[in-house]
């Protein structure tokens, strides 16, 4: 079935060769498919995806994040650049904040990542967050495969990075970068332990100028930091780097932590345990997500959703009592159909 029918070369076969040939065009126009909300289009991608699956997780995936005007997307274009110099092939997944108007992307990677967005060996999606939990996009994590199919042996994903729960992000990738912008005792006091706790490797960024001073001495503040906190795997301790995206200055030295991190993880069979247990977390999250869709389009429970609303708002019952009067209106029908 072509998807458009006056258009060549967009049927689900031809979209998914494109994708295994490595073509950009056709792995955009199927990441296009798996981010749609029309359901015959969104399930003609997972019919693709389905199909490309026995080619995926040959990839290094790492995912960053930081705070706004860390300057994610400068490191991200320097550390792509250094790569497909080398001979990888980078895609990079960058979650925009959603406007709240038209729900689509507000930044632009592409526009902010020029330079690595024309290279032939780089592939750059910028997809908004959509509110998603953890500033990663609904479809993420199928993007990444999909990436991986097409032959992107290094996939980076960038996250909004504005202070939601970084957790979906870490739950998808290898190994997880947080940057840090060089600072004091009070940025440090700032970051949230939960975020330092899913890090692999803390960057301290724009060490070059008046801040290179600065940002020597917020890596060590961090390098203390951390000797304080359990890591997740005894195959890795988290390290604090600093580099300058700019001056595209200890770029390389991150890549060699994520290739160190990498070794460890193998040799310790750490990081196939890691990746199914990834796997069946995300088989999970499907199913509650279903859940939770099947649950609210069901007529009963939609019908007294709003008047239980008001009665938890007005003290007039607890939010525990309105949830099972709802669960019980969804257990009863579905009993009885």
């Amino acid at each position: 079935m072509s998807l458009h029918p006056n258009r060549p070369g967009d049927s689900g076969d031809d979209l998914r060769e494109g994708v295994r040939a490595g073509d950009r065009r056709s792995l955009a126009r199927a990441i296009t498919l798996l981010e749609s909300t029309r359901a015959d289009r969104h399930a003609e991608a997972q019919a693709i995806l389905e199909a490309l699956v026995p080619y995926t997780g040959g990839a290094v995936r790492v995912g960053i994040t930081g705070p706004p005007g860390v300057g994610k997307s400068t490191f991200i274009e320097s550390l792509g650049l250094a790569l497909v110099e080398q001979g990888h092939r980078v895609a990079v997944l960058a979650v925009d904040p959603s406007s709240p108007v038209s729900g689509g992307s507000i930044l632009g990677d592409k526009t902010r990542m020029e330079e690595l967005a024309h290279h032939p060996n780089a592939f750059i999606r910028p997809s908004p967050s959509g509110g998603s939990l953890g500033g990663v996009a609904h479809r993420t994590r199928e993007c990444l495969l999909l990436c991986e199919a097409a032959g992107f042996d290094v996939v980076l994903v960038e996250t909004v990075g504005i202070g939601q729960s970084e957790v979906k992000v870490a739950s998808m990738v290898d190994f997880f970068l947080v940057l840090l912008l060089p600072g004091g005792g009070d940025e440090l006091q700032g970051i949230k332990k939960g975020v330092m706790e899913l890090a692999d490797a803390l960057v301290v960024n724009k060490a070059d100028g008046d801040s290179l001073a600065a940002a020597e001495r917020t890596r060590v503040d961090y390098t203390q930091a951390l000797q304080l906190i359990r890591s997740s795997t005894p195959a890795w301790t988290p390290v604090a780097l600093q580099a300058s995206a700019r001056d595209r200055v200890g770029i390389d030295a991150v890549w060699s932590t994520i290739l160190d991190h990498r070794q460890r993880l193998e040799a310790a069979g750490e990081l196939e345990r890691r990746r199914r247990e990834q796997t069946r977390a995300w088989l999970w999250t499907l199913v509650e997500e279903g859940l939770q869709t099947a649950f609210r389009a069901h007529p009963g429970v939609a019908a007294e959703i709003p008047d239980l609303e008001r009665d938890v708002e007005a003290l007039k019952t607890t939010p525990a009592a309105a949830a099972r009067k709802l669960l019980a209106i969804f257990r009863s029908t579905d009993a009885e159909g």
